[in-house]
């Protein structure tokens, strides 16, 4: 998906370039000029994330613009990875419980109620967190955070809306089976973190679905639905005293509170380098998906990683010139017509992570990508090159900006840093941490969660 926006991306520039009156060069001097200082004074001129912790222990965390509009989320330490082998499902189904009325909206007022302030609302679960957030105007900030604490805290759990989630929810996992890619993920959980909760897929399985009732969901609720859990967030027009004075209002209830009941603790996931195989000849490609354990989301060595994907780079088939790619890799896959398309992953979790690559290939040249792939592996930790680092680098500076691209992004980036780390990193630091990463750093990191480890894998097709 990346690669395809950048693709799109490139075009579209092509075009204008072509098309458009050409600039002269004293301009085109200028822009350069201003181009290099805007990346340094996007830095430095990023509105401060500002963070208030109410008595109940919600977090409530913002970031100031002058954009017309705002997003306002809510996010949970609560998903799969806190749910046991009969209740996996449970966050899943709850999501979309929470969006089908409350009490004092029932059925589609809710919905309604979002939809006349020609706002947007959406939700999601994962692993480890549950997430609800409106894009509003700005004006309606705080009628946005009523309707988020009224979600949270009243929903209706209706029988007759349970059931009819349960076939919508069943329909889901079946059209989830067909998508090869997200499969090969699920196996690879799997069978990394086999006999504990991260094991788990986040949509459950048929049967729990099936079985599920009020009294889970509800159980579940008042078990991770409370304040000390929760970082209610905001980015856009808003101002954060309005915006703390609004969650005092709506987020002070009895639903919320912590009585002093022993939370939930994430149990230590262990790592197991193992292997799961779901083979089918009759689907023509198979989808390969290998990782070694990495690092938790507070770890500096992801820094590290992520650098050393980049360096990996990705390739996809049908977006072409990969034999004009810096990634060796990619040279090799064209060349060689090893695979369809080939991208490494960095999925971290609170205290460990997943570190590798996905391909698709042909079953025949699937042992020669797999060759491949772990040769670059074990050049990363043996002959990284400085160029290399520096392209890698530059490439990661760029996917950083490009947090700051709209009100929602930015919302969820202060959320996921309050949640993972505690505070919200400014990306000066972030920056610092780059700019610290050599050649020589790689090698090091790269030999120490890859050099002679047992890896797992996953394959299907």
């Amino acid at each position: 998906m990346a690669a395809r926006s950048v693709c799109r991306a490139g075009s579209a520039a092509g075009r204008a370039l072509l098309w458009g009156p050409r600039p002269s060069a004293a301009f085109l001097t200028l822009t350069r000029k201003r181009g290099a200082a805007t990346y340094a004074q996007t830095l430095q001129n990023i509105p401060e994330t500002q963070v208030t912790t109410l008595e109940n222990g919600l977090r409530v965390a913002s970031e100031e613009s002058n954009q017309p509009t705002c997003t306002v989320g809510l996010w949970i330490e609560a998903g799969s990875r806190y749910e046991d082998t009969k209740t996996n499902g449970a966050a899943f189904f709850m999501e979309h419980m929470a969006l089908k009325g409350t009490k004092k909206r029932p059925g589609s007022a809710f919905e309604k109620e979002v939809e006349s302030l020609g706002a947007h609302l959406n939700g999601y679960t994962s692993r480890e967190h549950t997430a609800f957030y409106i894009k509003a105007l700005s004006k309606d900030m705080p009628k946005v955070v009523e309707l988020l604490s009224d979600l949270v805290q009243n929903c209706a759990l209706e029988d007759s809306q349970i059931e009819k989630e349960r076939g919508v929810i069943l329909q889901e996992l079946k059209e989830m089976d067909s998508n090869l890619a997200d499969v090969t993920f699920d196996y690879l959980h799997a069978t990394a973190y086999q006999g504990t909760s991260l094991a788990h897929t986040v949509e459950g399985t048929t049967e729990n679905i099936k079985r599920l009732t009020r009294a889970d969901l509800a159980s579940y609720v008042d078990t991770h639905f409370k304040a000390p859990r929760m970082v209610l967030a905001a980015a856009g027009g808003i101002s954060h005293r309005e915006l703390v004075d609004a969650a005092k209002q709506h987020f002070t209830g009895a639903p919320l509170t912590h009585k002093g009941e022993s939370v939930p603790i994430l149990k230590r996931c262990r790592f197991t380098g193992s292997e799961i195989r779901a083979r089918d000849d009759a689907l023509p490609l198979a989808h390969i998906a290998l990782a070694v354990e990495g690092p938790g989301w507070a770890d500096p060595d992801n820094v590290v990683l992520n650098v050393a994907n980049a360096i990996i780079g990705r390739y996809d088939r049908t977006f072409g010139g990969g034999k004009d790619q810096s990634s060796k890799l990619a040279t090799l896959a064209v060349k060689h017509n090893l695979c369809h398309s080939f991208e490494p992953f960095n999925t971290t979790y609170s205290d460990t992570g997943l570190f590798g690559f996905h391909f698709v290939s042909d079953p025949l040249s699937v042992d020669d990508m797999m060759f491949c792939a772990q040769g670059e592996w074990m050049r990363l930790c043996t002959s990284t090159t400085e160029s290399e680092v520096t392209r890698a680098k530059n490439y990661l500076r760029n996917a950083m900006v490009a947090q700051l691209d709209g009100t929602t992004r930015v919302c969820e980036n202060i959320a996921s840093h309050l949640l993972h780390y505690g505070r919200r990193i400014p990306l000066e630091e972030w920056d610092a941490r780059i700019s610290a990463v050599d050649a020589r750093t790689v090698r090091d990191v790269c030999s120490k969660y890859l050099y002679d480890k047992c890896p797992a894998l996953a394959a299907v097709g």
